[in-house]
């Protein structure tokens, strides 16, 4: 895996932080194997939220059994980016923003469901993870985050730190799958700017994000439940 981490540790609301050990993300963790097994497994993680496709869960599996681990697979609708390629030369930032509001318009009830699972403290510690970690998983972290009162700035910088595990899972890929070539920008990039966009749409939108989770189904006591165990 390349781009496991954890999401605590940024000033919210009321000077709080988030806490750690709590929410993690990470791409794909059909690829845990036996020298991470015994890492993983000291995290004490319960829940895993996978927001793959469904044909990407058959195609790759999924994460391995752990005593005490329940997976949910949690599916956002949202269209083939292949309907909506990149053009090379366009404004990439913006390119991506607009797929993330793609998904937020189309895929109101998984993020909900999402948000609701990471929400109820009985669930946590929380893994959320989609292919890359990047995208599906940057949204839900950064909709949580938000919620916390984690300054927009923060919000984004956590998700570009994804571009250095872009490169690693980059160089891996090429080591193992040759024949699939250079991978496209689109799919290796997260620049902060993205991010910035989209968030500043989204409550340009909805009033604010929690207006936005309250339309898309989670209710105000989730949100409280939120606040209330990841933070501290």
């Amino acid at each position: 895996m390349f781009n496991f981490r954890d999401v605590g540790g940024y000033r919210g609301h009321d000077g709080r932080t988030v806490r750690w050990q709590r929410l993690y993300r990470s791409d794909s963790l059909h690829r845990i194997d036996d020298t991470d097994r015994k890492a993983f497994a000291a995290l004490g993680v319960r829940t895993v939220v996978d927001l793959r496709r469904p044909y990407e869960v058959t195609r790759d599996g999924r994460v391995p059994d752990f005593t005490g681990l329940t997976w949910r697979h949690v599916h956002p609708e949202h269209a083939e980016w292949d309907e909506s390629p990149y053009q090379p030369g366009s404004d990439l930032a913006r390119y991506l923003a607009d797929r993330y509001a793609d998904l937020a318009q189309t895929g109101t009830a998984g993020l909900a469901d999402a948000i609701g699972l990471i929400a109820d403290s009985a669930n946590a510690p929380v893994v959320v993870h989609c292919v890359a970690g990047k995208d599906r998983t940057g949204i839900v972290c950064a909709l949580t985050l938000s919620v916390l009162g984690v300054a927009d700035a923060d919000i984004a910088a956590d998700y570009a730190l994804t571009a250095e595990a872009a490169r690693r899972f980059a160089a891996w890929a090429a080591e193992v799958m040759p024949e699939r070539g250079t991978l496209p920008p689109a799919w290796l990039a997260s620049p902060a700017e993205t991010m910035l966009l989209f968030l500043a749409e989204l409550r340009a939108a909805h009033g604010s994000v929690e207006g936005y989770l309250r339309s898309a189904g989670v209710t105000d006591a989730q949100l409280t439940a939120l606040r209330t165990h990841l933070l501290h």
